[in-house]
């Protein structure tokens, strides 16, 4: 991989960290990483160690557990709001993530954690796979949910 795919990569990387609200999907990414769809998800797996479709839903699940920890919007509306469009998909990928449901995750105490400065706490509850990795069942044609 040379550097400039890296530098691509982690442009596309970086929309999807920005834009993880918006239906994504691979080919729109990869025109915007200039490579084909399939060796842009097998170059963003080699240069970041999961799928885009991956990385997308861990954004988003990670997002969401901030806006749940608010307390002040629903499940419907927190899922609604991480760009995924499906509640049940939504839902059981939280609970694969996080290992708990997100109404479960959004109904207990999260005050112990108030203090924490938020560059601190976006590391203490970022999500982590536990096992293999989230797919769409499909190639992974859209990232959405």
């Amino acid at each position: 991989m040379t550097p400039e795919d890296l530098i691509r990569l982690r442009r596309a990387r970086d929309t999807m960290d920005r834009e993880y609200a918006r239906p994504l999907d691979v080919p729109a990414l990869a025109r915007a990483a200039l490579m084909s769809p399939g060796h842009f998800s097998r170059s963003f797996r080699a240069a970041f160690g999961e799928t885009p479709y991956s990385y997308l839903m861990t954004r988003r699940i990670e997002r969401a557990k901030a806006l749940l920890r608010r307390g002040d919007l629903t499940v419907t509306e927190v899922c609604f709001a991480v760009g995924c469009s499906s509640l049940g998909s939504f839902s059981s990928r939280f609970t694969e993530l996080v290992g708990e449901s997100p109404s479960v995750y959004r109904a207990r105490s999260h005050e112990q954690g108030a203090g924490i400065p938020a560059c601190f706490a976006k590391i203490l509850t970022r999500p982590v796979r536990n096992g293999a990795p989230i797919t769409n069942g499909e190639a992974e044609p859209v990232l959405g949910s």
